[in-house]
């Protein structure tokens, strides 16, 4: 297997450890591949829960450039949501599962056909 798609199972397996909820492997897979090489980064690939600017940063670049959302209040609620079930104490909260629980909550699944 590449690392790529070892890194797509370990994905699947913290979504079902952590949000209690097999992984849709298609849609998890396609989040991934739009993330690129920031997967393969240790900083990029995770999201800080307590640094409001990497918050903004997934609102912006993710929530309204890719999924097409318009600004609110409610973007910032669902990631902080997201980040509160991935848990408080996990420190390694990854990119790829974040942005795959947001574009589920969202049903933005779309997007990525």
């Amino acid at each position: 297997m590449s690392k790529r798609d070892d890194l797509i199972k370990l994905y699947a397996e913290d979504i079902k450890s952590k949000f209690g909820e097999a992984a849709d492997m298609t849609l998890l897979t396609k989040v991934v591949v739009g993330l690129g090489p920031a997967i393969y980064n240790a900083d990029s690939s995770k999201v800080s829960g307590t640094d409001d600017r990497e918050l903004e940063t997934v609102k912006k670049n993710y929530l309204i450039k890719k999924l097409g959302l318009k600004d609110g209040p409610e973007l910032m609620s669902a990631i902080k949501t997201v980040l509160d079930k991935y848990g408080s104490s996990n420190r390694n909260k990854q990119r790829a599962v974040v942005y795959y629980m947001l574009c589920k909550h969202f049903k933005k699944a779309a997007v990525y056909k």
